[in-house]
């Protein structure tokens, strides 16, 4: 505490690992709002990319997410990286607690980094468009389709009950419909990927929102796979193909920093 204001303790953010030897600066893009230079601690052939910074618990605010994203990504112009767990602080305002920790997690990084070696994570989000989906479930569907048109002129005070009933049926025939759609799109995407990682899809018009671990030579196929279900889907849904990533859904690297 200096003048009623407390003074915090510096330590090292450290956002990813790479394989490399020699010395890397990155310039003034460290997270927060002081803008440390962000450059490379080695040990071995192996690489912390780091900044100087306080020792304190970064808020997950998109701000902060944002910053290390940005970091993670210019490393990746140039290397294959282990992304570490968002707000993870070595607590020494020095090089050797990184270094330290490079000694002690050797393997474990290595071993990750022949993994990740000349891959990339590309993810992919469809979502259906309401109205033609809906419109295809009425198509498809004889028993919807045959009772909305008995209804169709029907007072809607005496129908109260039908209605509902096609309001469950037509629920029902979509969830049907969307896990069908998810599971022909990952039928043609997946044998061209390495690995994959399907998450939970927020919505009931979210048809898929998966990671896709792709070796860098196979991305034209992949592209290519993505664009033909586009074309052949579009009418029905919308393709979001984001790419390149930092592995966040195949690389969970948590780094403990207590005691080192």
């Amino acid at each position: 505490m200096e003048n009623g204001v407390e003074i915090l303790k510096e330590g090292k953010y450290i956002y990813g690992i790479i394989r490399h030897s020699g010395p890397l600066d990155y310039g003034p893009i460290g997270l927060g709002k002081r803008a440390d230079q962000v450059y490379g601690i080695n040990f071995n052939g192996i690489t912390a990319i780091v900044s100087n910074s306080p020792i304190i618990i970064y808020e997950a605010r998109r701000v902060n997410m944002i910053a290390h994203e940005k970091v993670l990504e210019d490393v990746m112009k140039q290397f294959t990286v282990l992304p570490v767990r968002f707000s993870t602080i070595s607590e020494h305002n020095d090089d050797s607690g990184i270094l330290k920790i490079l000694e002690k997690d050797y393997k474990k990084f290595d071993d990750l980094l022949t993994k990740m070696d000349g891959k990339k994570e590309l993810g992919l989000k469809v979502l259906a468009h309401e109205a033609p989906i809906y419109e295809n479930i009425i198509e498809k569907y004889d028993e919807i389709r045959t009772l909305r048109g008995k209804l169709m002129n029907l007072p809607a005070d005496k129908t109260h009950y039908q209605r509902m009933k096609i309001g469950e049926m037509v629920a029902e025939a979509l969830k049907k419909e969307i896990e069908a759609y998810k599971t022909n799109i990952l039928a043609v995407l997946n044998p061209l990927a390495e690995d994959l990682k399907v998450n939970d899809n927020y919505g009931e018009m979210m048809v898929l929102n998966a990671a896709f671990l792709i070796k860098n030579s196979m991305e034209p196929d992949f592209d290519k796979a993505v664009n033909d279900l586009d074309e052949k889907l579009g009418s029905l849904m919308t393709f979001k193909y984001v790419g390149t990533l930092p592995p966040y859904n195949f690389v969970n690297l948590v780094i403990n920093t207590k005691g080192i």
